[in-house]
């Protein structure tokens, strides 16, 4: 019986029996070096340039020393020169502190064993090598295994084996049944099998029993789940925006629609281009792109986002530009590409420029939220508008013909004498830089581009009617802006909302005196007014509902003597809040007017005679009086109610390229910083990988297929070695992030490559390339460490044993909620917030969230659905090693703390479970013994040992003697005073075990 932590068995068991509690295994002492033959250039050599020379003899020439460049043969011949004759040689044996190289300040100095490779390395000639990861993969030949002790499943295995034999070591045994099943269902849907489930593979003993298991997990919803989460740790997705006010977001239905790709196995190559350029995929063919090609773009709409006031919102646009430029690199590339944001990296040959180049790529979005109506929904708004057409017709058939004719016509009549005849007015030009403001057909101007927080919009008017005594300016509702507009407002207020600081007419460059101002719609008293007060901060603000149209009219002193006018509109905020539809009419009405609360189409009506209206125009004054008539109240009313039981669709975070004609330009930053652009670039990518496709396009889509392009030799390889890791606790690469010159070199390059080319030449199925790595030998050997593995490879680089790993954070739960019997099946929607210790939400961050935790159901779904809140995430995750969502996770960290014996003794979660689990026990029929072996079989799949079954069996009795003794402590159990001690005695048994080391291990 392994433990976990000495300290929570401690807890448990002490005084309850006797025996000795086995600790984990000793540290392992270090492997020796494996012997080679020869010096690599790549294997051997490069690493310790890179490590010990490129920073000052590298790719960055601002940085470059003694104009040595080490990283390529053509600057560095004279130095290296012969074995007898080399500076490089003598700059590195020489004791002389002032010559000595690396220099004793940098505290880097060469190992005996480095210099004598470097020695061995000038000796052969000093041969350079292309880095091994730039160079496309070959597909090697499959090393034949002529031994016939060694079991060869597939490729694989005959890869493993050959490697291993030249290090006088083979594969090691399958492990038992038992454990085999275990492993296979944690690592392809994330959750453990039931005992039904593990009875049924023991007892099959046909020859393809285990590969049946395999087909059947990579076939179950489940594994979308598993692997999604895997996804979301690269994409860094969490449910709120990060910084200081941590706000939530709405994004879950990309985690969704991850789900529904990895199920479907979803093509890599497909699955790349829709998260990167899912907005452009049939643009390109002249039909707007899917709705699921969308949502899928929010990949990189995962960035945090900044809602402090008084920020430059274009400053921390650019800054989640930087953090897409790194997380594709890392995600796609293996490449720390974020390292030359600064500066040229100092490592691997990308420059400063290129680093901006490939920025461009990624800089010429917008980012939009989109609704995503369900069916669901869609069918329950359609039933909701039935009803309230329904009860419109109602309430008119309740109202005698003739009293509604005459209570119209006379509404009509007193709105006629209100009237004011407006004259709709185009500019005829429009400057806004950067903002973009474009002509619309009903003549309103649109606003697109990067909202500033001052945006000032200057309109040229011309041809305007003699003697206009008024302004009017619609700020029209769109779908294209944040919550259906009118403005622009997203980082505080209401979204959608806007504020006009200042109103300001001149003709001839004098201004133009205004007398007054008034609104139709008004939030917060800002009203007209302000936006005449020489005040920037203050101004008209609309009336802070989505789609809700406002105007605003502006009364001359004296009457416009001249034809043209220029006008000014003046955003000001410590916040981005300009309109973004509006429209401008005036009028030449002699009297003082005000804005109406009336539709402009319904005010330009009451301007017609009453005798040239047609059957059309009088309808649509019909249907809107039918929305104020006094008449309608009581109906009305009930209407309104309806109304607002229709359900409004969800949204998601979604990335829109910009139109051809109004691209963002991008410059190279110096030093990296927002406030030093300095030349502009093109987009493009680092001279070292293969160039983008002549004659396309040189954009987002452009570069998501050449992502996954033949000719990059990167992202094959990057994506398996990523899969490989999943599976073995360590990647053919360990450094999953860094593929270059920084990064490891692999433990079996052959088969890396030969697995790169297999996923890619398969069709980039992720299911084929899972099937094939746990149908394998290798996967399947027992993870048992032999003194003689130890010695040789400590680390199980060589995969001589299987894997035994810490189980994830969202693992642990999960699968001590399946052990409980609670784990909730139910898929997608909205995050949800399981248990966890008060306060954690509420206390130590400024964006404080009220953890209302989740009823029913979705009080046990799975770790995948849980609200992750970026300042504060959820607990036990958390101690778990769990990532926050502020940044990309190639790699999990794995820790190993106090606080996790805790969290496993003490989390309210898993008391909850290990009550159910009490309660299945005490419910099991059958002895002691028997309930002691479901109980560890629900747990842990295998059955006790026997030294197990009598140790628990011991503590099980000890613990019934104790409620016995004081039933107190079991009463608030439900049932018997008997049930209740025996279900607070298995309780206690069920903590004990979910504190093995086992069960939060995957052996």
């Amino acid at each position: 019986m392994k433990a976990f932590w000495p300290t929570s068995i401690f807890v448990l068991l002490a005084g309850a029996v006797a025996g000795t509690v086995a600790f984990a295994d000793p540290p392992a002492k270090p492997a020796p070096e494996l012997a080679h033959t020869q010096v690599d250039f790549n294997r051997d050599v490069r690493p310790i340039l890179a490590a010990r020379c490129f920073k000052c003899h590298g790719p960055d020439e601002k940085s470059r020393k003694a104009k040595l460049r080490l990283d390529m043969r053509e600057g560095a011949e004279a130095t290296l020169g012969k074995a007898n004759d080399s500076e490089f040689l003598r700059r590195i044996e020489t004791t002389d502190e002032g010559e000595v190289m690396p220099p004793p300040s940098t505290k880097i100095a060469l190992t005996a064993k480095e210099k004598q490779t470097l020695k061995a390395w000038i000796a052969a000639g000093s041969p350079y090598a292309a880095h091994w990861s730039f160079v496309p993969p070959k597909r090697p030949p499959v090393p034949e295994i002529t031994n016939a002790k060694v079991t060869v499943r597939n490729p694989i295995d005959a890869f493993i084996a050959a490697r291993l034999q030249k290090e006088g070591l083979a594969l090691s045994p399958e492990a038992d049944r038992y454990t085999l099943i275990r492993r296979v269902y944690l690592d392809l849907i994330g959750i453990p099998p039931t005992p039904e489930e593990v009875d049924t593979f023991v007892k099959d003993r046909s020859p393809n029993a285990y590969e049946k298991v395999v087909d059947a997990l990579l076939k179950s919803p489940r594994y979308g789940e598993r692997w999604a989460r895997k996804w979301l740790d690269l994409a860094r997705y969490a449910d709120t925006n990060g910084y200081e006010k941590d706000r939530g977001r709405s994004i879950w239905p990309y985690r969704d629609w991850v789900i529904r790709a990895l199920n479907d196995d979803m093509p890599f190559d497909q699955f790349t281009i829709e998260q990167l350029a899912g907005d452009m995929l049939k643009v390109e063919k002249g039909a707007a792109p899917s709705l699921a090609s969308q949502i899928a773009t929010g990949f990189h709409r995962n960035t945090m986002l900044n809602e402090e006031g008084g920020i430059d919102p274009q400053e921390f646009r650019y800054y989640a530009i930087t953090d897409r430029t790194s997380v594709t690199g890392t995600v796609w590339l293996g490449l720390t590409v974020g390292c030359a944001q600064c500066h040229t990296h100092k490592f691997d040959p990308i420059t400063h420029t290129e680093y901006f180049r490939f920025f461009a790529l990624l800089n010429n979005a917008d980012e939009p939220e989109l609704p995503v109506p369900t069916p669901e929904l869609t069918k329950k708004r359609a039933e909701i508008e039935s009803k309230i057409r329904v009860a419109q017709e109602e309430a008119i058939k309740k109202v005698a013909p003739e009293v509604l004719a005459t209570a119209f016509d006379e509404w009509v009549s007193a709105g006629r004498k209100q009237a004011v005849k407006w004259t709709t007015v185009r500019p005829t030009k429009m400057e806004a830089a950067p903002t973009k403001l474009a002509l619309q057909a009903d003549d309103s101007v649109f606003a697109s581009g990067d909202a500033q927080k001052r945006d000032l919009y200057a309109l040229t008017l011309n041809d305007l009617p003699a003697g206009i005594t008024a302004i009017r300016i619609e700020a029209l509702p769109d779908s294209r802006l944040p919550d259906s507009g009118p403005g622009r407002a997203y980082y505080e207020g209401p979204k959608g909302d806007f504020l006009l600081s200042e109103f300001t007419l001149t003709t001839n460059g004098k201004p133009v005196a205004i007398s007054g101002a008034s609104e139709s719609h008004v939030r917060a008293n800002l009203g007209a007014k302000m936006a005449l007060d020489g005040h920037p901060f203050t101004g008209w603000a609309g009336s802070g509902r989505a789609g809700v149209a406002s105007s605003a009219v502006f009364n001359l002193a004296q009457p416009l003597t001249t034809k043209g006018a220029q006008l000014e509109l003046l955003f000001e905020r410590h916040y981005a809040a300009s309109l973004g539809r509006f429209r401008l009419a005036v009028t030449t009405e002699s009297r003082p007017v005000a804005a109406r609360d009336l539709p402009a189409e319904v005010e330009e009506l009451f301007t017609h005679p009453a005798e040239s209206l047609t059957r059309a125009e009088r309808a649509v004054l019909f249907r809107h009086w039918l929305t104020i008539a006094p008449e309608l109240k009581s109906a009305r009313d009930e209407i309104n109610a309806l109304r607002k039981q229709l359900p409004v669709p969800p949204t998601t975070l979604v990335m829109r390229e910009r139109p051809t004609d109004h691209p963002r330009p991008t410059f190279r930053h110096h030093r990296g910083e927002f406030l030093e652009p300095k030349e502009e670039v093109r987009p493009g990518v680092p001279t070292v990988l293969p160039p983008l496709p002549k004659g396309v396009e040189v954009n987002r889509l452009t570069f998501a297929k050449w992502l996954v392009a033949p000719e990059n030799p990167l992202t094959a390889r990057v994506t398996v070695n990523r899969h490989w890791h999943s599976f073995f606790g360590r990647g053919l690469v360990r450094t999953l992030d860094d593929f270059g010159y920084q990064g490891e070199v692999p433990t079996n390059p052959e088969l890396l490559d030969w697995l790169a080319l297999e996923f890619r030449e398969s069709g980039w199925s992720v299911k084929k390339l899972h099937r094939l790595i746990v149908t394998s030998a290798t996967y399947r050997q027992a993870s048992e460490v032999t003194p003689e593995l130890l010695a040789k490879d400590s680390e199980n680089k060589l995969l001589a044993r299987g894997p035994r790993v810490r189980l994830e954070a969202e693992q642990i739960r999960d699968s001590a909620l399946t052990a409980a019997g609670l784990l909730s099946t139910k898929m997608y929607g909205p995050s949800v917030f399981p248990p966890q210790p008060p306060g954690v939400t509420t206390e130590g961050t400024y964006g404080q969230l009220s953890w209302k935790v989740s009823e029913g159901e979705d009080r046990y779904r799975r770790g995948l659905y849980t609200f992750t809140k970026r300042t504060a995430p959820y607990a036990m995750s958390n101690t778990f090693d769990a990532p926050s969502g502020e940044a990309c996770t190639a790699r999990r960290e794995v820790s190993n703390t106090a606080l996790q014996a805790l969290t496993m003794l003490n989390d309210a979660v898993l008391l909850e479970v290990a009550q159910s689990l009490g309660r299945r026990a005490a419910a099991h029929d059958g002895s002691t013994t028997e309930r002691v072996q479901y109980l560890v079989r629900l747990c842990l799949v295998r059955p006790p040992t026997a030294e197990e079954l009598s140790l628990l069996t011991k503590f099980y009795e000890t613990q019934y003697a104790r409620f016995t003794d004081d039933p107190k402590r079991a009463a608030t159990v439900a049932g018997t005073a008997q049930e209740a001690v025996a279900r607070a005695a298995w309780t206690a048994t069920a903590r004990a075990v979910l504190n093995f080391d086992e069960f939060v291990t995957r052996e």
